[in-house]
This record gives C-alpha cells, sequence and structure tokens, in this order.
C-alpha cells in the first residue's frame, strides 16, 4: 500500500522578511523543503536553457541563462514575462511534482513549498495551510542583499501582494523580528499544530 500523501504547507513572504531563514527552520525540523527559486536557478542552469535561447535570443551564454540579459528583456513587457513564464512555470510544476512524489514514496508526513509569490500566481490550490512570514516594515531585510538599491527594492515590492493582504489569507503567521530563536519556536508550534489538522483530515 502507498503511503499516504503528505500534508502540504505553503510557505511565503514578502521580501526581505526572513523566508529563506524559516525554511531552513522547517529543514532543521526533518520537513522536506522544495524551494522554487532555487528550482528556477536550476532550471536557467540546465533544462530551461534551449528554450530560453529560443524565445529570447542572445540571453544564454555558456549553457546557462544570463539572468541579467533575461531581466533586461522582460522587464516592463508583459507579453515577455509571459512567454518566459510559459517556459518556466510546467518546468516548476513538473519538479515540485517529482518533489513530493519522493517524499510521499520516504512517507513523509508533511513537506513545505517555499513559493515567494504564492498568492501573485493563484498557487493557494497546491496548499493545505499557508504559512505566512512577516516582519514590521523597518524589518524587511532585503535592503542588505548586495545589489539591492532602494529603487530595485521598490519595483520587487510593488510586484507583491500587500503583507497585510498575506497575512489576513495565512493560517500561520511567522513573525520574523523577534530574532531566530523567537522564529524557530514559532516552526515548531506551527508542526505541532499541523500533527493535529492531519489527524482531521
Amino acid at each position: 500500500m502507498s503511503s499516504p500523501r503528505p500534508f502540504i504547507l505553503c510557505l511565503t513572504g514578502s521580501l526581505g522578511m526572513g523566508k529563506s531563514v524559516t525554511a531552513k527552520f522547517f529543514a532543521e525540523e526533518g520537513v522536506p523543503v522544495h524551494d522554487s527559486d532555487a528550482t528556477v536557478h536550476a532550471l536557467y542552469e540546465g533544462e530551461a536553457v534551449p528554450a530560453i535561447e529560443a524565445a529570447f535570443p542572445g540571453t544564454t551564454a555558456a549553457g546557462k541563462v544570463d539572468r541579467g540579459k533575461l531581466a533586461a528583456k522582460v522587464v516592463n513587457d508583459k507579453a515577455a514575462l509571459a512567454r518566459l513564464e510559459a517556459i518556466v512555470h510546467p518546468l516548476v510544476g513538473a519538479a515540485r511534482d517529482k518533489f513530493l512524489a519522493e517524499a510521499q514514496a520516504r512517507a513523509a508526513l508533511v513537506v513545505v513549498l517555499d513559493i515567494p509569490l504564492l498568492f501573485e500566481i493563484g498557487g493557494e490550490n497546491l496548499c493545505d495551510a499557508v504559512v505566512v512570514v512577516s516582519a514590521p516594515a523597518e524589518v524587511q531585510r532585503a535592503l542588505q542583499r548586495p545589489g539591492m538599491t532602494e529603487d530595485k527594492f521598490a519595483a520587487l515590492v510593488a510586484k507583491q501582494m500587500p503583507d497585510a493582504e498575506k497575512r489576513r489569507r495565512a493560517d500561520f503567521i511567522v513573525d520574523s523580528s523577534q530574532g531566530f530563536d523567537h522564529a524557530r519556536a514559532q516552526v515548531r508550534d506551527i508542526l505541532r499544530a499541523v500533527a493535529k489538522m492531519r489527524r482531521s483530515h
């Protein structure tokens, strides 16, 4: 008999809220984590390269996508962005399905799908519950990233659903403004709550 499907927790949060660190805390608790961004990075160095070069000539070199050149072609061009998403999204979906099948085969009880733009792409239907990582605006840490400017940050945030709306839609909220130990404790609380939810599934 095959194992039951794992409980799917989706993890999201606006830029600079500490989502990557929170994903690491879930992994430390033994929960398999699928990172959409990391999957895209891998695709840009492998499977997606021929299709992207065909759609956007000159944006790849040495078998890898040049993210700067690609960004220049799709920024402020909705049709170009839609073309890119039509290439990348199905590949990310296939990688996610493989991850879920492997987790189920290993009898994982819970998995985390780390999807930065979960609500923006209407991905909630993938999830049994949604965790939003949140912090007050003054705590957002993205500006500390290399190469991040005020303008770039503002443009990225403009594409994202407001934090307050994400909080409203969340099943669980991790407040990352209180430090790592506090966030780690919240992750453990969520996993305890999920264990109860799983039993009532």
